[in-house]
């Protein structure tokens, strides 16, 4: 059978992110405090060891030293040890010359000796300690005249007995650390992630249900700041959501009485042509085709306005360098082929900054047609850019026109908005909402006020630099 596996993986990296990330903190915490405590346990075993091992040594020194300056006589190159040497239990001590014979009278407990002892006895080496693990003792051997050294051996079982307590101690301490590491890492798991399973649970709500009410949050840690920047999301995507609903609510009540009055305009047109009816004049008839017509001009420019309203509420922006004074100019090109009854009062300087050229040109233009549209024949519209601060520049529309009213200000750049005056004259009461949208999207301000010509003055902050 051939694996399906891609190459390269490792199964153990496959099973480790299948568990889940409770049970992997509290795998870290135990593994790391697991690392700690064999350190620190190697450690102290290896210090109380030597420490161990270094006053064993000390011992061997000091014994036979002692048993050196104790010796009673030599005879024949014999030596005679004092009688309460002998009776030292644990302790073995031999008098070895350089062929390996001892030169020790009587009847003592002799240590092992082997090659080393004897080299030091012929002077091959000055002195030499050794474990012996066939007699589990430790032996030292110094030099005691020429061609003779002395051999003392001491038992290593109470040293190792310390050394396996010791080891017992620290493998049951690490082992109770490490356990008590598990469950704390488990503990500060559960409650370090209880932010997180909150999200989870409010993210399947949301997929669940569409419910975009925001999670409750507690603290400032990183957590926390994720559980805000998550309300502040589900807050985005409500006000995406409201803004939909509005927009399709209002776009389905503005369609509603042109098409009403289109179907009320073709019906009777039809029943006109049916046999029996009443027929229509023919003025009567041509009105109704200016009718239709009308009706048809009106949907089409709500229609292209519903369109790029909803263009321009897409997060994606044309990211290029635009020269403003260009366009300012193809939108006024564009407003004096429909205008011509109205004068253009121009005054521009250079400015310069990164957006969508084509949004806009459409939001100077929707200014300077709304302008049109309330000047009187032979009236004057203004229009300015110029520099207001370091790096912001303003485009500003005023008209001759009547103004606007101040109950109307605070609502004129919303959607679907037409003041008393302007029922009467075309238009989808969308074009000022497009003109701060798009201002917004490129980092600007849209305000309204009245000019000194007495008319409306719209205004277009825009940062940038000349």
């Amino acid at each position: 059978m051939t694996s399906t596996a891609p190459a390269g993986a490792h199964p153990a990296n496959g099973r480790f992110q299948q568990v889940s990330l409770r049970n992997r903190i509290s795998l870290l915490a135990a593994f790391c405090v697991a690392g700690a405590v064999a350190l620190v346990s190697l450690g102290a075993y290896a210090t109380v060891r030597t420490d161990l091992y270094s006053q064993l040594d000390a011992s061997l020194n000091n014994g036979a030293q002692k048993l050196m300056n104790n010796i009673q006589a030599e005879q024949g190159g014999a030596a005679t040890i004092p009688p309460y040497f002998q009776e030292l239990t644990g302790v073995k001590f031999d008098f070895i010359k350089s062929n390996g014979q001892s030169a020790l009278q009587g009847d003592v407990s002799r240590p092992a000796v082997s090659s080393v002892e004897i080299d030091v006895a012929s002077g091959k080496q000055t002195t030499s300690i050794r474990n012996d693990d066939h007699t589990g003792t430790r032996v030292l051997a110094v030099p005691y005249r020429p061609g003779v050294a002395l051999v003392i051996s001491q038992s290593l079982q109470p040293t190792q007995s310390t050394l396996n307590q010791l080891s017992l101690v620290l493998f049951v301490i690490g082992g109770v650390g490490v356990l008590v590491a598990a469950l704390a890492g488990t503990a500060v798991a559960a409650t370090g992630l209880r932010p997180v399973q909150r999200l989870t649970a409010a993210t399947e709500r949301v997929a669940r249900t569409g419910d975009l009410r925001p999670i409750p949050v507690s603290g400032d840690d990183e957590l926390a700041r994720l559980s805000a920047s998550f309300n502040a999301m589900l807050a985005a995507v409500a006000d995406s959501q409201e803004r939909q609903r509005r927009l399709v609510a209002d776009a389905g009540h503005e369609l509603r009485t042109p098409l009403t009055s289109m179907r009320t305009n073709l019906e009777l047109l039809l029943a006109s042509e049916k046999p029996d009816a009443p027929t229509l004049s023919e003025e009567d008839k041509t009105d109704i085709h200016a009718d239709v017509r009308a009706q048809l001009d009106e949907l089409t420019t709500l229609i292209g306005d519903l369109v790029e309203l909803a263009r321009e509420d897409a997060p994606q922006m044309v990211q290029e360098p635009i020269d403003l004074v260009e366009v300012v100019e193809r939108a006024l090109d564009r407003a004096r082929r429909r205008a011509t009854d109205v004068r253009f009062d121009v005054r521009t300087q250079p400015w310069s900054l990164l957006g969508d050229s084509s949004a806009l040109e459409r939001a100077v233009l929707n200014l300077l047609d709304n302008a049109v549209k309330f000047s009187p024949p032979g009236g004057v519209v203004r229009l300015e850019l110029h520099r207001i601060a370091e790096s912001t520049a303003v485009v500003e529309v005023a008209d001759s026109g009547p103004g606007i009213a101040n109950e109307d200000l605070p609502y004129v750049f919303e959607r679907f908005y037409r003041s008393s005056e302007a029922r009467t004259l075309p238009g989808s009461g969308l074009g000022l909402a497009i003109v701060k949208q798009v201002v917004e999207r490129h980092g600007g301000s849209a305000h309204v006020g009245r000019a000194p010509e007495g008319g409306a003055l719209f205004s277009l902050a825009l940062p940038g630099r000349p």
